[in-house]
């Protein structure tokens, strides 16, 4: 092979590994919308981990994107598989414990999952979500459960984008 095919192969390569890494590994995400105020603003650049999370699995409130059937998604895991949930007084109850959540949102008004979604816990394979932003949020309270192949990935925890708001968010 001559020098100049060696070397339009190794751009070639490099290329095709970079648009893999993006596409399947981790790729930039952007908040589009309100539901996730105050953590997370309108036009805020992140970055999407679309493998690690598969290995390592979705905990309690990871910020999570969801595929639904008309949209792409930003929200808040609240409730695992086989959880009880339920929000009494702006207070976060999982199997009849509260359970503090170390993250600013709006007041979260009273429900049960019984009275939500017709059953007491969170099915298998399935999560419960919320925005932070309670009030003005399209979560699992109005589409029900998220399927654990709806999820895209866990978002990594820093703004990029604005400069203004880079850095760790909880």
């Amino acid at each position: 092979m001559n020098k100049y095919v060696k070397e339009v192969l190794s751009y070639a390569l490099i290329i095709a590994l970079v648009l893999l890494f993006k596409h399947y590994i981790i790729s930039p995400i952007r908040v589009d919308g309100d539901s996730m105020n105050p953590t997370l603003k309108n036009g805020d650049i992140m970055l999407l981990n679309e493998i690690g999370y598969k290995r390592n699995g979705v905990d309690r409130f990871d910020i999570v994107v969801i595929d639904t059937e008309d949209d792409v998604i930003i929200k808040r895991v609240i409730g695992l598989p086989g959880d009880r949930i339920k929000y009494e007084d702006n207070k976060l109850y999982v199997n009849d414990k509260e359970v503090e959540e170390p993250f600013e949102h709006d007041v979260t008004h009273n429900f049960e999952l019984k009275e939500l979604l017709g059953t007491d816990n969170v099915p298998i394979n399935e999560y419960f979500v919320l925005g932070d932003n309670r009030n003005n949020s399209k979560d699992s309270r109005i589409i029900g459960f998220i399927k654990d192949y709806q999820i895209r990935g866990k978002v990594i925890k820093t703004v990029l984008f604005p400069f203004s708001r880079w850095g760790k968010v909880k």
